[in-house]
């Protein structure tokens, strides 16, 4: 193990790619170097790391010489061209794009789930950040799985618009502005109003009716949970939020749990906070969860119309657990057990 090491950040000036950089100040993650790129646009702007101003380089084929780890955060199409190169150079991608999440030769991690995969990063160099949808819930899960088996998923999300984007941030902000003003709403980023509203729509449709996004909390959660036995359906909705996933996650499992043995579980497992107290109205808010790293699990209680079933309501900081925070924990144990 090294002493330090350099970090590359690209999309450092993006929603995510900021967060990122805000994680390893806070984790004091040991970066030598701090290298943050963007695209021709914005390079030559700032980023803020340890009190001093790095400028933001322009992201080129060229700019992964001597990077030890490179965090991607700029949009699949970039991964697809750049982390091939990065890993070429010798550093070590942490992808958070959707581009290679199930390429079988790429493991797909959540430190508290699946650890034990980024050993697989020595096959292409690559490691995939899940969805951060999936990230939460598979959080939430793992100690019930562990514990009784998942036989069923079902799942509907209320996810917030940083999950799009700094745009999508503005548009929402900018619609509640023009609707509070008896103006009618822009819509740009999304195809009709977000403010005050609901999308039950997230990427695109697929042939099959679903959405790309709920496809990817279905296919992730089997690779992640090295079981293609747990079967998976999902209804992912966009709400007018600025930060912070929702979900109400159904579970059917093979053996009974009662929602106290359930509870007790949630209560010991790594990066979970429990907050169920339904009698003084206490439950995990997006808004309590905006900043911070834990995935929050509530209103935990036992589903009377199946056997064995379980509901939970399960909220998360999608910038951060959800992306950046998930993809410094992988550089952490790189660090600590593989470089």
């Amino acid at each position: 193990m090294k002493r330090s090491y350099s970090v590359a950040v690209v999309g450092a000036t993006g929603a995510v790619g900021t967060e990122m950089v805000r994680v390893l100040e806070e984790r004091e993650f040991p970066v030598a170097e701090l290298r943050p790129l963007a695209s021709a646009r914005s390079a030559g702007t700032e980023v803020r790391f340890r009190g001093d101003e790095v400028r933001v380089r322009e992201l080129t084929d060229r700019s992964f010489e001597g990077i030890d780890i490179a965090l991607f955060s700029a949009g699949g199409s970039v991964s697809a061209r750049f982390a091939p190169a990065a890993a070429g150079a010798g550093a070590v991608v942490v992808d958070n794009t959707s581009h290679f999440r199930m390429e079988p030769d790429v493991p797909l991690v959540v430190p508290e789930v699946n650890p034990h995969a980024i050993a697989g990063y020595k096959a292409r160099g690559i490691i995939a950040n899940p969805n951060c949808s999936t990230i939460q819930m598979v959080v939430a899960l793992k100690p019930l799985h562990d514990r009784a088996r998942i036989r069923r998923v079902v799942v509907s999300t209320y996810q917030a618009v940083s999950g799009t984007g700094k745009r999508a941030i503005e548009e929402l902000e900018c619609q509640s502005r023009e609707l509070l003003s008896f103006r009618e709403p822009t819509c740009q980023v999304y195809p009709h109003q977000i403010a005050f509203n609901c999308l039950p729509q997230i990427d695109v449709f697929l042939p099959n009716g679903y959405t790309k996004e709920e496809m990817k909390m279905v296919n992730e959660t089997k690779k992640i949970f090295e079981d293609d036995s747990v079967r998976v359906t999902a209804t992912t909705v966009r709400v007018p939020v600025f930060y912070g996933h929702s979900e109400a996650v159904n579970v059917e499992l093979e053996e009974k749990l009662t929602a106290q043995e359930a509870r007790e579980l949630l209560e010991d497992a790594p990066g979970v906070v429990v907050v169920d107290d339904p009698a003084e109205s206490l439950y995990p808010l997006a808004v309590d969860a905006a900043g911070k790293d834990p995935v929050y699990v509530g209103r935990i209680r036992e589903d009377e119309s199946v056997e064995n079933g379980l509901n939970l309501w399960v909220v998360a900081d999608n910038v951060r657990k959800g992306a950046a925070l998930n993809a410094v924990q992988i550089a952490e144990i790189l660090i600590r057990e593989y470089l």
